[in-house]
């Protein structure tokens, strides 16, 4: 009886949330991360991936951490009277419910800095990122070549779900 009780109100508990209008991380699913490998001596790098939100909720990229760098953020590359500019995004990136966002070369990407290695190919970086409503995801990021422009071919890159 005490463990029906326990699930019974556990069930309430995720539908109560549900109705709220929060968000399990299962409503967000990372699909193609890759990064590309860096020059000897280099101390920034990026990560690029695709950030679907499967559910009927916003939800807000927060914060990221990885474990090759001391800092991570999201970045928006763009042109400003021909000049190229990037800046953080530092209110976060908001995925809207049913819809995705690309981080990728020339735009939306994940900034590495303060390197602790170089990035080599083959290698993985392991980046944590922290969603307003879904709350932590890791994501593992294979390391391409050097000035790659996109992912290992879909037989090589994985698909990871949250």
């Amino acid at each position: 009886m005490r463990t029906f009780r326990t699930m019974a109100r556990g069930a309430a508990l995720a539908a109560g949330l549900l109705l709220a209008g929060g968000a399990l991380a299962a409503d967000i699913e990372i699909k193609a991360p890759w990064s590309r490998a860096t020059a000897k001596g280099a101390t920034v790098g990026a990560g690029y991936l695709t950030i679907v939100n499967k559910g009927s909720a916003p939800d807000r990229l927060v914060a990221a951490t990885a474990d090759v760098a001391e800092k991570a953020e999201v970045h928006e590359m763009a042109m400003d009277n021909g000049a190229m500019t990037m800046r953080a995004l530092s209110d976060g990136l908001d995925i809207k419910p049913g819809e995705s966002v690309t981080l990728k070369p020339g735009g939306l990407h994940l900034m590495l800095t303060g390197l602790k290695q170089p990035l080599v190919q083959g290698g993985v970086i392991h980046v944590t990122l922290t969603f307003a409503k879904a709350g932590p995801i890791t994501a593992a990021l294979p390391i391409g070549v050097l000035g790659a422009t996109g992912p290992a071919p879909a037989e090589d890159a994985p698909t990871i779900n949250y």
